[in-house]
């Protein structure tokens, strides 16, 4: 099944008191946190091997365009995942996904062979595959907290902790965390609305002292560890020798 989103996203990197009193703040307004078994994020990023796609993301375009596999639950125990394609234009970010077995997608993105049953979404997926000569490139992994209400449906709330980044072993069944990128006292917030804030966030913000940034986890991953004059670390690749059917070794 194919699922599409269109929506205004938006980050804030906070310390552990702004994240209490705005959930304190969105528990008066009718939110409630999310209840579904692992809050564990798991993404695989494909992009070529200079990375040319994230290089030009974090050169802030008004169009960008990113492939990635998706799962939700810790490592070891995954068996499905979302084959995404992520774009953004102009501030609205575009997402289309399709479900697929976890072996299935990695399978066909490395022969080029997509089942008919990954849709139009698979057969996209393919096609800028090809076109960039993509593989496997970083694995970003965190947990994650969402907040919903029915009372305000056109905003959704998640905050992400653990954020930790590998180049190696392209496995989400790895359980490696090896390199984390940012503080245990800090989180990501993300807001997706679709459109303008309402007034009572916008002073739910002003009352945390929230300040909007520019944040990408894959792009914070470039800049900190993979980019030429800042890998200076052993990537540890006698770990999670599982991998390799998704990187065809």
């Amino acid at each position: 099944m194919e699922e599409n989103f269109a929506r205004v996203e938006t980050k804030y990197l906070l310390t552990l008191s702004q994240v209490d009193q705005i959930e304190e703040s969105l528990v008066r307004e009718g939110f409630e946190r999310l209840s579904f078994g692992s809050p564990t994020v798991q993404s695989l990023y494909y992009d070529t091997r200079d990375y040319a796609l994230i290089r030009a993301s974090l050169e802030r375009p008004s169009y960008k365009e990113k492939l990635r596999l998706r799962a939700y639950g810790e490592a070891g125990h995954i068996t499905n995942t979302f084959l995404e394609i992520k774009k953004k234009y102009r501030g609205v970010v575009y997402k289309r996904r399709t479900a697929m077995g976890l072996t299935q997608a990695a399978e066909a993105l490395r022969t080029g062979l997509m089942p008919g049953e990954a849709g139009q979404v698979g057969r996209e997926a393919l096609y800028m595959a090809r076109r960039y000569g993509l593989s496997p490139a970083a694995v970003i992994l965190y947990d994650r907290d969402a907040w919903i209400s029915k009372v305000h449906p056109e905003v959704r709330i998640t905050f992400d902790r653990n954020l930790s980044f590998r180049d190696w072993a392209m496995d989400l069944n790895c359980p490696d965390r090896d390199l984390s990128l940012f503080q245990a006292d800090q989180r990501l917030m993300e807001i997706k609305t679709g459109g303008a804030y309402p007034l009572w966030l916008v002073r739910l913000l002003e009352e945390a002292g929230a300040r909007r940034t520019h944040f990408s986890k894959y792009g914070l991953a470039y800049r900190k560890f993979i980019q030429p004059e800042k890998k200076d670390f052993e990537g540890s690749g006698a770990k999670c020798l599982t991998a390799s059917l998704l990187v065809g070794a």
